[in-house]
């Protein structure tokens, strides 16, 4: 007989300390999401945008040879060259250089010095004075970056199942069609677990359940890699479950009518249907806050007709992220109890399991769980 297995223990959600080790050693170490090509205003040369990656501000621009990023930080004096708060969201605007406002060291957009004023007589290396570099990659229309890109994994690794279960939906085509954002009281890894699971799918979410009745009985024997079918008759994640709009074009007949999705880790979720995605961008700000925002996208004409009107996809997702963000927090809450010390998965959770095998070998830490 199946046992229950022990999730994360409770440091690892409420602990400040945990939460700053965990941010050196795993978040600051992996390919992280911050946002669309497009939405940042990167998808032509001579732009620029200003990022927070986990309380790390970056620099990302575009030339003629390409994205590419930076931290933000002048190699003179350590002035910020764009002035940003902590946290803030992102931010773009075009660019033909970087000048730093403090003493008017300016850079290409590549990072390399181009110009440090009053330095006459003094030897300054250009290349050795370029800025800090920051990884960065392109996939189906998103942006990543790496802090640490000397020590990245093959960016490949970490999208590969996305690239292939998700392939058809061609993001890369996609567009913004509307935006939420939310900022949620929980740690993210409360949230990445809810959304690897269903088991919680019938008592927070009814109108999904209506929806997709498979989800009601707890996520058990799912084939998540062929798609979840919707009930008979509706076919897309909208109030009706169906949309005016078309479904994409390279959709397979089975696609057509089911619901699939990814968890690219650390921050991206995918959730596709027949003629949207769903892509929620997890930005956590502390170990008990996360900002999200989750972009609704569409193809390209469909946003473009006169009559594009996103509200049927975006009221309904709009009311389950709610309902999924208030039941994070009242987790978050509850794991913060001095009886608390750690949770059980049960069968049917797990893919939930997942944080545990992606997040602890990057740590190096046991669970700590134990049976009281």
């Amino acid at each position: 007989m199946a046992q229950l297995e022990p999730a994360l223990p409770r440091q690892m959600y409420v602990d400040e300390s945990a939460w700053v080790h965990e941010r050196e050693r795993v978040l600051f170490a992996s390919w992280a999401c911050v946002g669309r090509v497009e939405d940042l205003g990167l998808d032509s040369p001579g732009r620029m945008a200003v990022v927070d990656v986990v309380g790390e501000s970056v620099l990302l621009t575009r030339d003629d040879d390409g994205l590419h990023a930076a931290y933000n930080v002048c190699r003179h004096r350590g002035s910020q060259i764009v002035p940003t708060e902590p946290g803030a969201a992102p931010a773009c605007s075009a660019a033909g250089a970087l000048r730093c406002p403090y003493h008017s060291w300016t850079y290409a957009l590549s990072g390399r010095l181009l110009r440090a004023p009053h330095t006459d007589g003094v030897e300054v290396d250009r290349d050795d004075f370029a800025l800090h570099p920051v990884g960065v990659e392109e996939w189906a229309g998103f942006v990543f970056v790496h802090l640490t890109p000397s020590a990245a994994e093959p960016f490949a690794d970490g999208v590969a199942k996305a690239a292939q279960n998700l392939g058809n939906y061609d993001m890369g085509s996609l567009v913004t069609g509307v935006t939420y954002s939310y900022d949620v009281a929980a740690n993210w890894k409360v949230i990445a677990e809810n959304y690897n699971e269903c088991y919680h799918c019938g008592p927070v979410h009814p109108e999904l359940v209506r929806l997709v009745p498979a989800f009601g009985g707890g996520g058990t024997s799912l084939e998540w890699d062929d798609g979840i079918p919707h009930r008979e008759g509706a076919w897309t994640f909208t109030m009706s479950g169906t949309t005016n709009r078309l479904p994409l074009p390279r959709l397979s007949e089975a696609e057509k009518v089911r619901h699939k999705g990814e968890l690219v880790y650390p921050n991206l979720m995918l959730s596709c249907s027949a003629d949207h995605v769903a892509a929620f961008v997890l930005r956590p700000q502390s170990v008990a806050r996360t900002r999200i925002d989750c972009h609704l996208l569409f193809a390209r004409d469909a946003v473009a007709a006169a009559d594009f009107d996103p509200s049927d996809a975006g009221d309904f997702w709009d009311l389950v992220n709610k309902q999924d963000w208030a039941i994070c927090e009242s987790v978050q809450r509850g794991m913060s109890s001095r009886a608390y010390t750690h949770g059980w998965f049960a069968p049917m959770e797990d893919d939930s399991a997942d944080i545990r095998r992606w997040l602890l070998p990057r740590l190096a830490v046991e669970t700590g769980g134990s049976d009281d």
